[in-house]
């Protein structure tokens, strides 16, 4: 009784269907995953970043 069933998730997956319509599910999914690519990228480019900024001070504190 605590678990849901087969039942259960089809008729919860026709509702989102009848909410959402097959293409809002798509469209956000596909938001979804340009959001996630940008934000590795994001992450990606700060470390790069940090990393040059870390060798341009150590660079400066050699000199002095």
């Amino acid at each position: 009784m605590g678990t849901f069933g087969i039942w259960h998730w089809l008729i919860v997956l026709a509702i989102v269907l009848i909410l959402f319509g097959k293409g809002k599910i798509s469209g956000l999914m596909g938001d979804l995953g340009s959001g996630i690519r940008a934000f590795k990228k994001g992450m990606s480019e700060e470390t790069s970043t940090d990393g040059e900024a870390g060798q341009v001070a150590d660079k400066k504190a050699e000199h002095a």
